[in-house]
């Protein structure tokens, strides 16, 4: 397994990407700021972008794993190499992700604790609901891990 930076053309990566956020023009406002790392294991597998936010708070924007991969731990390795390619440049690492029973235990395991919500995020932002798991997710959790 290795993982590396993708310096150009992100947009090839862009059906993961739109697995952790459908809608394409949302994506846009970060991918170009952001560094985007992908995660190869005999084919790609994940991918995470994150962006620099205050001199002291790094942001996971997208984290997505290839559905036929996801809990062997491909989510949680790109994690904690994002923590120990940052650490000591930055003390928090965050993450904003829809507040869901699949993803916000998912980032618990992780370390990672809640923050502060941003009530309506996804019904104010979003052109069409965001439905998962048959629920519409409404609210952004933001959650953070001291690294």
């Amino acid at each position: 397994m290795i993982i590396y930076k993708v310096l150009k053309d992100k947009k090839q990566y862009i059906d993961l990407l739109l697995l952790a956020d459908e809608q394409e023009d949302m994506i846009d406002r970060y991918l170009e700021r952001g560094t985007m790392y992908v995660l190869d294991d005999n084919g790609i597998k994940a991918e995470c972008v994150v962006t620099i936010e205050n001199d002291d708070i790094l942001e996971i924007k997208n984290i997505a794993v290839l559905p036929e991969c996801q809990g062997i731990g491909y989510g949680r390795a790109l994690i904690e190499w994002i923590i120990r390619e940052y650490k000591g440049r930055y003390s928090i690492l965050q993450v904003g992700t829809g507040d869901s029973p699949s993803t916000v235990p998912f980032y618990e395991k992780c370390g990672f604790v809640k923050s502060h919500m941003i009530k309506n995020f996804f019904i104010d932002n979003y052109d069409h609901p965001i439905i998962e798991n048959g629920t519409q997710i409404k609210d952004m959790v933001y959650l953070q891990k001291r690294i």
